[in-house]
């Protein structure tokens, strides 16, 4: 309905290499020197306890070299895991294969692998809020460990660890290692075998989406990676289905669910409040940006941002690295979708204004720190707000959709995105933007129809262009 708007093997004796030299930042990738590592407690138990799981795991087979191998390498990679308040959780040391000595076609072929997508998290939030069910948080330890591998991949002897027996031999992998390119694609097809033999359905909307039914209860299960969240109506339910999972996989049960991928959670009495403010501040303090003088809006509306070639940056890494870190940030942050979408635009020659654009969204980010996305519980209703500038874009005279929509009171989809092809009319344009709203409301309503969730009544969508509308509600009007 269209309406007018109103807004291997066992262990043996083992020798110790050395790598390269350690950094204290826990957000950079360079680890620290084995020799230095090992005089830490800290990281020494971390490196063993991820050696003694490969072990545990099977992992690998020790096999003597050939000339036919493709013999990839491997290094230790360490990282501080912190929890909400920033301070240190816990120490982490992994052994990650070099998967870019790999070759496609011999010792990988398929690599993609699903993860869930932010509106479904979102609408599973919704209904955490309006049912006043627990949210309950898991981790996988070492989860790549239990993909198995399809292809023969040989990798050198972990670095630290080699068998004094067997100083020249190579490992054949038999199940994933991180780094690996299939190594995300082999872990889902395994826990998603597991999910289906325990009673599980997937979503037909979202692959990572799994929803367990049975009599009246109910359990849905989002999977990002190794990371899990997991509601149900029945706190034995998932407490059952948590020890079932134990028995298979090496889990954490991290209890109620208050951090999870940049993502704060807090808990009030009848509304949860979702919001990234360590994330966000840890993005100040990475580009020296903590001190900043406040804006008032994210971007200026007068000021279009065009392609040019003078003041082109040097490197544009840094410009790169913090448009795809903003891009995150609207996970919360619906304020600054806009603004992200114009400076997303020039990652391929960004110049010293677009910079300039992009600091100013962590400007107005410094003084917006406390804001944040609330679910409240609410009648599920469905709505979609549509709308489209037109010619906005000085350069190509493309327009911009703009896609809002809401289950209840609570926003779960914001999408701006420039239209592909260029209206000859305000008219086309809000039409456009009406047939994409459409099709992001068929899948919403797919994502719910999986979930069980019946709406009460039909979707509604809001738009502002009486034109549009009569053309979407009798196209013989029009050409």
């Amino acid at each position: 309905m269209v309406t007018r708007s109103k807004n291997g093997i066992s262990k043996k004796k083992i020798l110790h290499t050395t790598t390269t030299k350690p950094t204290p930042d826990y957000l950079q990738t360079e680890p620290p020197n084995l020799t230095i590592a090992s005089k830490i407690p800290e990281w020494t138990a971390t490196m063993r306890d991820e050696f003694d799981a490969l072990q545990r795991q099977n992992t690998w087979s020790l096999v003597p070299p050939s000339a036919g191998q493709n013999v990839i390498g491997c290094r230790w990679v360490y990282k501080l895991k912190r929890n909400s308040y920033g301070s240190i959780s816990r120490y982490k040391a992994r052994l990650v294969a070099k998967g870019f000595h790999q070759q496609p076609g011999l010792d990988f072929d398929e690599t993609f692998s699903p993860v869930v997508k932010s509106p479904t998290v979102r609408i599973v939030l919704s209904l955490a809020a309006q049912h006043q069910w627990p949210l309950r948080q898991l981790d996988i330890s070492n989860a790549f460990l239990h993909g198995f591998l399809k292809e023969d991949v040989f990798m050198i002897q972990p670095p630290g660890f080699v068998y004094s027996d067997y100083p020249n031999h190579v490992c054949k992998l038999h199940k994933s290692l991180y780094g690996l390119k299939q190594a995300p694609r082999a872990w889902f097809e395994c826990f998603t075998s597991h999910l289906l033999t325990i009673g599980f359905t997937t979503s037909m909307a979202d692959p990572s989406l799994f929803v367990f039914r049975q009599g009246s209860t109910v359990l849905y299960l989002l999977l990002y990676v190794d990371d899990i969240i997991l509601i149900g109506n029945s706190i034995a339910a998932v407490t059952s289905l948590i020890t079932q999972l134990a028995v298979t996989f090496e889990l954490k049960d991290l209890g109620p669910l208050h951090y999870f991928l940049g993502l704060q959670i807090e808990y009030g009495p009848d509304c949860l409040l979702v919001h990234q403010r360590k994330y966000i501040t840890d993005l100040l303090s990475k580009f020296n940006m903590h001190t900043c003088k406040v804006a008032s809006i994210p971007f200026s509306i007068s000021h279009k941002l065009q392609p040019s070639s003078k003041a082109l940056l040097s490197d544009p890494t840094p410009y790169r690295s913090l448009v795809g870190a903003l891009q995150y940030a609207t996970f919360t942050r619906p304020d600054i979708t806009y603004a992200v979408n114009q400076v997303c635009q020039y990652m391929h020659k960004p110049t010293a204004t677009h910079f300039a654009a992009a600091k100013r969204i962590l400007r107005y980010l410094q003084g917006t720190l406390s804001l944040g996305i609330r679910f409240k519980s609410g009648s599920p209703i469905l709505t979609a707000f549509t709308d489209s500038d037109w010619a906005s874009d000085p350069y190509d005279c493309r327009s911009t959709t703009e896609i809002t929509m809401f289950l209840g009171n609570n926003p779960i989809t914001w999408v701006p995105k420039k239209q592909h092809t260029v209206s000859r009319s305000s008219i086309e344009a809000e039409y456009r933007a009406l047939a994409s709203g459409a099709a992001e409301l068929a899948w919403i309503r797919q994502v719910l129809c999986d979930l069980g969730v019946v709406l009460p009544n039909a979707p509604t969508m809001w738009c502002d262009n009486t034109s549009a509308i009569a053309l979407a509600s009798n196209p013989v009007f029009h050409s």
